[in-house]
């Protein structure tokens, strides 16, 4: 049986091999080192949790650019869109940009891990990409001249906004 000691700071050490747990809520882990086993959060944060879903898309043994294959196909798409929009096709480089962006809310609502795709929560990189997609397809799609989507009450609203004088 092993020997414990209990120090006057309230500290257990094991006499074997000298674990000193230094918070009255923490235990040693499989490796010896004093872990916390309360869910609060500690005072200070020394580290960042991984998102949710920002594990591999791809098995370990694949190459890296598989392993990321959903940051990589968004971020394509995107610059395909620039490029459109550079060589003076801005209607259709504007709406391909706002697509990859939904396109990334629907992967990340619909796959378990997509890699660097995850930055933050789901919910909020979900919201995120939808509402920037959303918002991109409108402004291409009303783009001047000829927009492809009016709105009626724009006009009015703008008008009483901004003066022209």
């Amino acid at each position: 049986m092993e020997d414990i000691e209990v120090t006057d700071s309230g500290a257990t050490t094991d006499a074997d091999d000298e674990i000193e747990v230094t918070d009255p809520v923490s235990a040693p882990d499989a490796e010896g080192k004093p872990r916390r086993t309360t869910r609060r959060f500690p005072l200070f944060t020394r580290d960042t949790a991984r998102p949710e879903g920002g594990g591999r898309a791809a098995p370990r043994d694949a190459p890296a650019p598989a392993r990321q294959w959903p940051i990589l196909a968004i971020l394509g798409t995107v610059g395909l869109g620039l490029l459109l929009t550079a060589f003076d096709v801005f209607r259709y480089g504007t709406l391909l940009i706002g697509a990859a962006l939904l396109a990334g809310a629907v992967l990340r609502w619909v796959m378990p891990d997509v890699g660097m795709l995850a930055v933050r929560s789901r919910f909020t990189d979900i919201v995120t990409y939808a509402v920037l997609g959303l918002a991109i397809v409108l402004l291409a799609m009303m783009a001047q001249p000829k927009p492809w989507l009016t709105i009626p009450y724009l006009k009015d609203t703008l008008h009483y906004t901004v003066n022209s004088n």
